[in-house]
């Protein structure tokens, strides 16, 4: 482990598993294990992958004003959402740009924010800032949280807790586990079906160990994680998505509910509503959108993109890019302005020099497979 790394509850678990560990927000994360990135990618596709996500911050908003409070921050439909129920969002700033997207759940007399690595200590001062005075706001440290991903999730769990095979998407339950009471939503970072288990640290080893003994259950890392993540068309923070980049330029205003929209019942309220509200009315010159390469080169991040092959116009820039085991091709996301963002729409992108031909793809590349 590098010098001045944290580690998770789960360090030694990836250790014994021959992990390959690198710095990740300040985390010292396991990236693969000897199986290898492709061989884990298909494990979630086809049964069900076990990812160590306890660098993800969590946070617990309590009090009667919690509710209200949090909608000043979020264009979300807060206080429609359902106790039990998880709702995907983000933190805006004035301007309209993202602090952060996150998942919301409704636990009845509390919320749970699961926020990203990189950025929750920074959301935690943001809220404290902006809303301390109004509900009290704790960011966990004892506890662990795993990702359970795959079609074979859901019978890997419920051989532990036959309660989550009555869960749907988004549904969050309080379940007891191994005899350890922890907090599952049906929810995750892959496009598969699969759980998020908030866990006690001291029982987070015991709970990952009792689920890779099942059959269908083998360790995944963030290599892994980020090559599903894009076929998926998930956007990652701090790389397809940022605190310049609106909701709408992002691709993101489905998340946006009709009721916290201009002519909802309870429009605006929140920070960065203005611009938010006048993008969705003119639209705006850039967007994120899918991109897949023609040919086997991959195209990373940083790429800059052409509407022409000789021009010397840069109309946009890659992202994400990954090969995309499940596509059998290298996809990619990315901006594009000057209005290029109908699927099928040929760019360029500049890799080492060269100008190679990628193709405007909907997203996803890979349909979801939620249990609704």
């Amino acid at each position: 482990m590098a010098y001045g790394l944290k580690t998770t509850p789960l360090s030694a678990l990836h250790a014994d598993l021959g992990a390959r560990m690198v710095a990740f927000a300040g985390y010292s994360m396991p990236v693969q294990y000897p199986s290898g990135i492709l061989a884990e990618h298909a494990q979630v596709r086809e049964k069900a992958g076990l990812f160590d996500v306890s660098h993800m911050g969590q946070v617990v908003l309590t009090g009667p004003g919690r509710v209200a409070a949090l909608e000043r921050l979020m264009p979300q439909d807060i206080a429609g959402l359902a106790p039990g129920r998880q709702r995907y969002g983000f933190l805006l700033n004035e301007d309209g740009g993202i602090l952060d997207d996150l998942m919301v759940a409704n636990l009845g007399d509390r919320l749970v924010l699961v926020v990203n690595a990189a950025r929750k200590h920074v959301d935690l001062a943001h809220m404290v800032d902006q809303i301390g005075s109004d509900c009290h706001i704790l960011m966990i440290q004892d506890r662990a949280l795993l990702a359970l991903q795959g079609p074979s999730a859901e019978a890997a769990l419920a051989s532990l807790a036959p309660a989550v095979a009555e869960m749907r998407f988004l549904d969050v339950k309080e379940i007891n586990i191994l005899g350890v009471d922890c907090l599952v939503s049906r929810s995750g970072y892959t496009g598969e079906d699969g759980f998020e288990i908030s866990v006690p640290a001291d029982a987070a080893e015991g709970v990952a160990r009792k689920l890779l003994d099942h059959p269908d259950v083998a360790p995944a890392g963030l290599g892994s994680r980020d090559s599903l993540r894009v076929e998926a068309g998930l956007p990652l923070y701090g790389i397809d998505i940022n605190d310049y980049a609106s909701p709408v330029q992002a691709g993101l205003a489905w998340a946006v509910q009709k009721v916290r929209r201009s002519d909802g019942v309870r429009a605006g309220g929140f920070l960065g509503s203005a611009t938010v509200f006048l993008q969705l009315e003119q639209g705006v010159p850039d967007l994120l959108i899918g991109l897949k390469p023609e040919g086997r080169a991959p195209v990373r991040g940083g790429a800059l993109l052409y509407d022409d092959k000789t021009s010397d116009r840069v109309i946009g820039a890659v992202t994400s890019g990954v090969f995309g085991p499940t596509v059998g091709g290298p996809v990619a996301m990315g901006y594009a302005g000057d209005g290029l963002h109908s699927p099928g729409t040929r760019l360029f992108a500049e890799v080492r020099g060269k100008r190679l031909p990628v193709v405007v793809h909907a997203l996803p590349f890979v349909p979801h497979r939620y249990k609704r």
